[in-house]
């Protein structure tokens, strides 16, 4: 129902009014909340200048207290229902309003704040919502730390009745959990990234070790990444979600003049938008409401002399492009709320899954940071045009897997080497792990793994292109080159080699006797 009423709900008949006292007149299109004089009158409702009923000022008075009731009622349980936390002041900063989410997150029942100063619970620079009612101008989704150990996403808004402020309110999201995971994540990446370091110089590695494959295409692409290692190029590097970008990234901070300095990798697509500015360049003191004491060092600061690795660049807000932009041009930053520029020796190297060149047309991406960005452009090819790669990287899985989950390797059985090598593998190398690492746990001990253990999605996803491939399979063999690069393929497997051949075991076989 609507809050207001017309008044002509309210009408009387002319002959029902029996004093001769004068009245407030208004027209019959009139609604309550239009009703800006209230004097003890009653009301003549006119239409086409004439009179044609009147509101007495006790029926005018009832109305206005039943709306109020209603509206109370409206407004306690919208507090009550909402999953945030809400905030009323009154233009002298009194809080009004206290829902339950606001005393769940602050520990502060509404019996004891309503009717206090909300700067006797927070510290001055903490409260957005004075500044809203001190500037007539609310925000929209910004991040702020009203107390040490909680972060919101605030919106608010001033109240304002005849354009006059007579308050605001504030409606905050807890994304407390989400900063502190995303604060444990970079410390344990970084920790974790000294620590391979470490084990690195310890063994003597090459810095490209983790790069398993030897497939042509692959070996270009790392030739590529050799030759940018010993540069300070910024780097884009390109490839389907899986394909392991972020292990080329590593390679060439380890490979290059800055591996004992940090390399710093954050994901642009998992830090909330209101966040992402101050994670990349940190934050001065008094930068926003809320801000810790000092102000914060953000990535660029953790990453100094050394990389940052800024993974899904396609999923960076067009505003903090532009800081980003003048990063690379001017090699310089601000921090949020800070006005002195800091000096930036860090090597910059993107990666996204997405189409940036369709992104700019589309205007869901710079153009200009495109191409500061794409000086040197790698692209990592998918699992699906290096098949050759598929076996080495399931014997080097297996082995993680059986150490990780202390069972002896299984052997996999020739028919599943001959799906996994007819698989699109759409997840790419990532899919190929983790389709290990269930096999690992899901087989028995002394079982070897066959098309049985496979997953029925996987299996559905497979025989559209085994059905494709099979009807191409020539009958006879023109060369017992095809023999030699099938086994290659499945590592001497010759059954897998058959079957991938699209001849029996026993032709196989006999083919083979005639190699010279």
């Amino acid at each position: 129902m609507s809050f207001d009423i017309s008044l002509l709900s309210l009408v009387r008949p002319l002959e029902e009014r029996k004093s001769n006292s004068s009245m407030e007149h208004y027209s019959t299109s009139t609604m309550l909340s239009e009703v800006t004089n209230i004097q003890e009158k009653d009301i003549a409702l006119e239409e086409d200048g004439k009179i044609v009923g009147w509101v007495s000022y006790h029926d005018l008075v009832k109305a206005v207290v039943d709306r109020w009731k209603r509206t109370l009622s409206y407004y306690n349980t919208l507090l009550g229902s909402v999953d945030d936390a809400i905030t009323v002041i009154d233009e002298n900063g009194v809080i009004q309003s206290w829902n339950q989410k606001s005393e769940e997150m602050y520990g502060f029942t509404a019996a004891n704040v309503k009717g206090k100063k909300i700067t006797s619970f927070f510290e001055t620079e903490s409260v957005v919502l004075m500044s809203t009612i001190n500037d007539r101008k609310g925000v929209i989704k910004q991040y702020n730390q009203p107390k040490p150990d909680v972060h919101v996403l605030i919106n608010t808004s001033p109240i304002i009745v005849d354009d006059e402020v007579i308050g605001g309110i504030s409606v905050e999201r807890n994304i407390t959990e989400i900063v502190k995971l995303n604060d444990e994540l970079s410390s344990t990446a970084a920790s974790l990234h000294e620590l391979e370091r470490n084990v690195q110089n310890e063994q003597s590695l090459s810095p490209f070790s983790k790069i398993k494959g030897r497939s042509p295409v692959l070996q270009d692409a790392l030739h590529l990444v050799k030759k940018v290692s010993k540069t300070d190029a910024t780097v884009l590097i390109t490839g389907e979600s899986g394909v392991g970008k972020e292990l080329f990234a590593e390679a060439i901070h380890k490979a290059s003049n800055r591996s004992d300095a940090p390399f710093v990798a954050i994901n642009c697509g998992a830090i909330p938008t209101a966040l992402i500015e101050s994670d990349l360049f940190g934050y001065d003191q008094g930068a926003f409401t809320g801000a810790v004491k000092g102000g914060k060092k953000g990535k660029f600061d953790a990453a100094k002399g050394g990389t940052i690795f800024l993974d899904e660049i396609g999923e960076m807000p067009l505003e903090v492009q532009v800081k980003l932009l003048r990063v690379l041009q001017e090699k310089q930053y601000y921090r949020v709320g800070g006005t002195n520029p800091l000096p930036t020796d860090v090597r910059i190297i993107a990666a996204t899954h997405r189409d940036l060149e369709r992104m700019i047309e589309e205007g869901s991406f710079r153009e200009d940071l495109f191409y500061r960005l794409n000086v040197i452009s790698i692209f990592v090819p998918p699992l699906k045009e290096r098949k050759e790669d598929i076996p080495e990287l399931i014997q080097l899985f297996l082995q993680e897997f059986s150490i990780k989950y202390k069972t002896p390797i299984p052997e996999i059985d020739p028919e599943v080497m001959y799906m996994f090598l007819q698989h699109p593998w759409q997840g790419n190398v990532r899919q190929l792990r983790n389709i290990i690492e269930r096999l690992i746990i899901s087989a028995d001990e002394n079982v070897r793994i066959e098309p049985k253990h496979l997953p029925q999605n996987f299996v559905k996803q497979l025989l559209p292109t085994i059905e494709l491939n099979e009807t191409s399979i020539p009958p006879t063999l023109e060369n017992d080159n095809e023999i030699v690069h099938a086994l290659k393929l499945t590592y001497g497997n010759k059954t897998a080699a058959a079957k991938l051949l699209g001849i029996s075991r026993a032709t196989l076989y006999n083919r083979m006797k005639n190699f010279k």
